[in-house]
Order: structure tokens, then C-alpha cells, then sequence
């Protein structure tokens, strides 16, 4: 097999594979390794800027982190985001070329392959080391043909797998056997080995399993990794990983469950709701108040009523009309009507912003069937979305408190209108985003990450209520869980066979350091 890159498939979405690739590539990073991290195809809402100008799935961008590196589109080539339940924009090398269902996208992954093997290979002309990550599982029998997510990649540039599952969800052995057991014979002969993830107890009790499934598949244990308590790491998305486009609502639900239905911290200063919407998009904004010690901060799902609240933000959209209808019908314009009479605050970031305007046009149907909607009408505005996207990085200053603030832009959308005399951003390039109403109470901004700068997130708090706000390092919190993570590999992996797997000699380069 080919050297110098390693793939992670996963039995199932949300396995650990991510997380898995994360931890190797920091580890390897550590090491003096030119890592790099590789996703064929994503299925991702949450998505971020590339230092070349493009998106990819908000994974890569924490595993490029990881591995000491800026966001690269040839780190995630292609990229869906689903757009209704049975199809998506599809993004190659960064960029979008259309909306396609899922029929269409099946016929048209043999061009998305091309996209993918050229990525790859930039890659390894560049970097020591490339970690991969796969999509799902690669058991999906409906999915095989045409595969470039798993172990069609896998195949085409002959490298090693490793098969990851988690234990926490109960039937790991059947989920590892049975796995191996649906793929053919060459796909079995390239899977390295097993790791468990998620486990909780004492191992002692655990190793005549791991001694039987040794036995039974003739593969290796690599190792088994612990429940890691209170770890935050970026969420790849609210959808379920891999080629499928599901159920959006049902499958988002199930993932920002915990968040939904956990217990409200009643001695927080502040309480921030966002709804859940069926088509959310990179509510990875929302991680630092979610984190905040001082914040009590709630998705609020389908069959809740908006509860009482200090702030809140209506997020980003894949679909915002389509979004903003389902807003309606679960009584969220009366809420924030409500709401706003009280003297709350609300904040609206991208298709939020939008939806706080007169109207959305969608003359070209880029997100559904061609037409208008009547927005909210609390921000003198009115969106028309056009082909092509707006994607930057920016930084400037919050207008209303001058604090610094970075962030990233990902909207096809063109905002005009009155409002924008007052706005939200100023850019230290010159030029403005967003708007802030009259009475200083609702404000809309284009800009991701505006929470995660802690001048900003500070100063956006002390508007919303928060007197005795407190700063928190969001940054450093992500790099301590990216530090925690290599920690456990190194502690619970077999590291000699996964650096011999990607064709390393490790002490060689210990022995050359300074």
C-alpha cells in the first residue's frame, strides 16, 4: 500500500472519525511532521473560509488547525450542503457550481472524483503525512457505486484504513464485524485495525471482547480511547455525515438534542435561545455562548414555545425563506414581536440578518423555487440572492462599541437599504457590514464568528444585558481540547503502528532536532 497517507472510516456517523483525525494530525504536528488533513466529500452545513479563498467543512478548518495550518480548499474538494431533504449545493475545490438532487449528484460523481484525486495529490507533493477522514460508513451498500468518500478513495490511492466505532452507543462488536463483513475482499485486506472510542469502566472487563474480535477478524485492536468528559470540539455539522441527504429536521434534532432538552442553568446572568432551525447553518457561531459560564443558552426545537429570554439570535440558513416560513409557523414572529415590547435584544447573523428585513428575493431559485418572501420588516433592508457567493475573512470593529472583531463571510445574498446607514461592522479595510435599528435593540450582521474574538463577544453580552460580563478565551478552549485530544492518542493508541502505517521514521527525525 501506499505510504504517507492513513484514512479513518467510522461504522457509523458520528463515530469519532473527526475527532479521531484531529488528535492524529496534532500528534503528528507535535512530532515535526508535515501533516496534512484530507476529507474527499463532505456533507456539511458548517462550513468556513480558506486562506485561498474558498469553503470547506468546518472540520477541516479545526484539523488544519491541528496540524499548524491555514484552511485550504485541496483539504475538503468537495463539499454538499444540503439545501432541501432530497438535494444540496454541491462545492467543488471551494467553489459552488449549482444545486443538484441526489440522482443527479450519483451521475456526477465521477467529475467530483477527478476533483478529489487532484486535491490528494497536491497534497502529497507537498506534505510528509496526510490523514484522511471518511464520510458515514462504508457500509452503505446503496452508496458503493461510484464511491469516492470511503473506500472507493481508499482504493484509488491504495492506502490504509483504520476502523473506528463507538462504544457508547452500544453494539460495537456487531457494528465492527459487520462492517468488515459488507465490504469485498480487497476493502477488508486494507482495513489496519480497530479503535473503540468512547469508552467508560474499567478496561479489564472489556479485553475478552477485544481478545474475540482479534480473533474472529484477524485484524488488531490499535487501541481504545476514553470517554473524554467535558471535551468541546467544533461540531462537523447538525447533519449526519456521508453521501445521503436525509430527513434534515429529524436528523438535526437528533443531533442538538442534548442542547434542546438540557437542563437550564437558572443561576446564569443571561439567557440566549436560538431556534433550531430545519436548515441550520454553521451554529458553530454559538459554541462560546454555549460555553459561557454566565449564559443559560438553549436551542429551542419544533414542538417547544420560545421561552422568556434576555437575547435572541436567529442564525444562519441554508434555505432562509423556506426557514422563515417555518419560523412562522411555530410562532416565532410573535414571540420576537413579544419579546422586543419587553426590551429584549435580538440579533439576526446572515440568514438571520436577512430574514430581519422587508424582503428576500430569490429571483434564480438558489435555494429553492424562484420568488419573494416578506421578511420580518424589524430592519429597513431588503436581500436579493445572486449567483456567487461572497467568501472573505474580515476584521474590524463592532460599531456601536468599537471592539475589535474577526470573522469569516459565506452568503450569496445582497442587502441594500436605509438601514445599512447605521451599521453593525466597521472593516479596517474600509467599507461596513450589517445594521443596528434606531432604538439600539436589534442587530444584523453578515459576519460569522463574531462571538469567538473575546473583545467582541464581551462587548455584544454587556448590550444584551450581561453587566458583570466575564471574557472567555474561546480560542484557547479550542486549543486545549485539540492538546487534549493528541494527549489521549499518544496515551491509549498504538502510535508505532500507525506512524509504520503512513511509512514514518519518527526517531529519524528526533534524531535531526535541534
Amino acid at each position: 500500500m501506499t505510504a504517507r497517507t492513513l484514512m479513518v472510516q467510522g461504522t457509523t456517523s458520528d463515530a469519532g472519525k473527526s475527532t479521531l483525525v484531529t488528535a492524529l494530525c496534532r500528534w503528528l504536528a507535535r512530532k515535526g511532521v508535515r501533516v496534512a488533513p484530507f476529507k474527499p466529500q463532505n456533507m456539511a452545513l458548517n462550513s468556513a473560509v480558506t486562506a485561498d479563498g474558498g469553503e470547506i467543512g468546518r472540520a477541516q478548518a479545526v484539523q488544519a488547525q491541528a496540524c499548524g495550518l491555514p484552511p485550504h480548499t485541496d483539504f475538503n474538494p468537495v463539499l454538499l450542503k444540503p439545501n432541501t431533504d432530497v438535494g444540496a449545493q454541491v462545492i467543488i475545490h471551494g467553489r459552488a457550481i449549482g444545486n443538484m438532487e441526489a440522482r443527479a449528484y450519483h451521475d456526477y460523481k465521477r467529475v467530483a472524483r477527478d476533483a478529489v484525486l487532484i486535491s490528494h495529490a497536491r497534497l502529497l507533493a507537498e506534505y510528509e503525512a496526510i490523514v484522511v477522514e471518511g464520510a458515514g460508513s462504508p457500509a452503505e451498500i446503496n452508496l458503493r457505486a461510484g464511491d469516492i468518500a470511503n473506500m472507493g478513495f481508499a482504493e484509488a490511492v491504495d492506502c490504509p484504513v483504520i476502523l473506528i466505532a463507538d462504544i457508547d452507543r452500544g453494539g460495537v462488536f456487531a457494528h465492527l464485524v459487520g462492517t468488515l463483513a459488507l465490504l469485498s475482499e480487497s476493502e477488508q485486506a486494507r482495513v489496519a485495525g480497530f479503535v473503540i472510542n468512547r469508552f467508560r469502566g474499567d478496561l479489564a472487563l472489556l479485553q475478552p471482547g477485544l481478545d474475540w474480535l482479534e480473533d474472529k477478524t484477524k485484524k488488531p485492536v490499535l487501541g481504545v480511547l476514553p470517554y473524554l468528559h467535558g471535551l468541546h470540539l467544533e461540531a462537523e455539522d447538525a447533519l449526519p455525515r456521508g453521501v445521503t441527504l436525509p430527513d434534515v429536521q429529524t436528523e438535526h434534532l437528533r443531533v442538538v438534542a442534548p442542547a434542546i432538552h438540557g437542563s437550564r442553568d437558572i443561576s446564569a446572568s443571561l439567557h440566549v435561545i436560538v431556534p433550531a432551525l430545519p436548515r441550520i447553518s454553521n451554529h458553530t457561531d454559538f459554541d462560546p455562548l454555549r460555553l459561557h459560564p454566565q449564559i443559560a443558552f438553549r436551542y429551542v426545537g419544533p414542538d417547544e414555545a420560545p421561552p422568556p429570554a434576555d437575547l435572541i439570535i436567529l442564525p444562519g440558513s441554508k434555505s432562509v425563506r423556506a426557514d422563515l416560513a417555518w419560523l412562522r409557523e411555530h410562532g416565532w414572529e410573535q414571540a420576537i414581536q413579544r419579546h422586543l415590547r419587553y426590551g429584549g435584544k435580538l440579533i439576526g447573523i446572515c440568514g438571520g440578518y436577512q430574514m430581519l428585513g422587508h424582503e428576500i428575493h430569490d429571483p434564480h431559485g438558489l435555494e429553492g423555487e424562484p420568488g419573494s418572501s416578506l421578511g420580518l420588516g424589524l430592519l429597513d433592508i431588503r436581500t436579493t440572492l445572486e449567483p456567487g457567493k461572497q467568501l472573505r475573512m474580515v476584521r474590524g470593529a463592532l460599531a456601536p462599541s468599537g471592539a475589535e472583531v474577526t470573522g469569516y463571510e459565506i452568503h450569496a445574498g445582497v442587502t441594500t437599504g436605509p438601514a445599512l446607514e447605521t451599521p453593525a461592522v466597521l472593516f479596517d479595510t474600509g467599507g461596513t457590514d450589517g445594521a443596528v435599528s434606531n432604538d439600539g435593540r436589534i442587530l444584523g450582521t453578515y459576519l460569522h464568528g463574531v462571538f469567538e474574538t473575546s473583545a467582541a463577544c464581551l462587548a455584544l453580552l454587556r448590550w444584551a444585558g450581561l453587566a458583570g460580563a466575564q471574557p472567555v478565551d474561546y480560542a484557547a478552549l479550542r486549543e486545549g481540547a485539540i492538546e487534549r485530544l493528541a494527549d489521549t492518542v499518544d496515551a491509549h493508541l498504538d502510535m508505532v503502528t500507525l506512524t509504520r502505517l503512513l511509512g514514518l521514521n519518527l526517531a529519524a527525525k528526533e534524531d535531526v532536532a535541534p
